[in-house]
């Protein structure tokens, strides 16, 4: 495809998920807003639109290699993926965060108060990150694979307990959008993970480990909202019609 300042953020990376990268660089969204056009997300973020598409340019017409082409995957693999790759990682890295942070916290607070409310946010990450992946694993996720195999061969879809598969997606997509800000207050209340001179191992690892959940969180965000729903969602459309 070609970028163009009409296109949606969300169409380029699920197209070519390379083109994430030169999305971050520029400070746009490309996961909890990547409904945005391109103009808009510039606009909003300030970014010069004409080196942003000569850049995505650049990415989209080299040769893709080895990198996964997720908007080819059918919904049972996507699905597998996410789970065995980001919520596996989530779960790991969570207890890591929670300790650490709130080890720098009680450690550096006194010097750098900010970090009492980075480790608060971090709880609240981890408690609404919990409660998410469990009802995508064992409500949303189950749902949507029964459309797919329905829809594979061509019988009826399954009925939905909540009125149709939008009314989950929805609830998904706000509670990313929830986690999302939490991170990017993180990103900016850490002038991006850049520790002070006066941080210890602990304190440099911390925001290592937090630019490094960040960065998955983001990938993570971006395959449920920007490829695995939209799925979701034709299929259903499909059905109506």
């Amino acid at each position: 495809m070609t970028a163009t300042p009409d296109t949606t953020i969300r169409e380029i990376v699920a197209t070519d998920f390379r083109t994430a990268a030169v999305f971050q660089r520029f400070g746009l969204d490309f996961c909890c807003n990547g409904c945005r056009t391109l103009e808009q997300g510039c606009r909003e973020a300030g970014a010069n639109a004409s080196a942003l598409l000569r850049e995505l340019e650049t990415v989209m017409t080299a040769p893709a290699g080895a990198a996964p082409r997720f908007g080819s995957w059918d919904v049972h693999t996507l699905i597998d993926y996410i789970v065995a790759n980001h919520h596996a990682y989530v779960r790991e890295a969570l207890p890591v965060l929670l300790r650490h942070s709130a080890k720098v916290a009680e450690v550096h607070g006194e010097g750098h108060p900010e970090l009492v409310h980075i480790a608060r946010l971090i709880q609240r990450v981890a408690d609404e990150m919990t409660e998410h992946m469990a009802k995508e694993e064992q409500v949303l996720f189950p749902f949507i694979a029964q459309m797919a195999e329905a829809e594979g061969r061509g019988t009826p879809l399954p009925v939905a307990p909540f009125g149709t598969v939008e009314n989950p997606i929805r609830m998904m997509e706000h509670e990313h959008r929830f986690v999302g800000d939490a991170m990017a207050e993180i990103r900016s209340l850490t002038d991006g993970y850049t520790p002070p001179p006066d941080a210890c191992p602990t304190y440099r690892v911390c925001f290592q480990e937090l630019e490094a959940f960040e960065a998955d969180l983001h990938a993570h965000v971006h395959l449920e909202n920007n490829i695995l729903f939209p799925k979701a969602l034709s299929v259903e459309i499909g059905a109506r019609s």
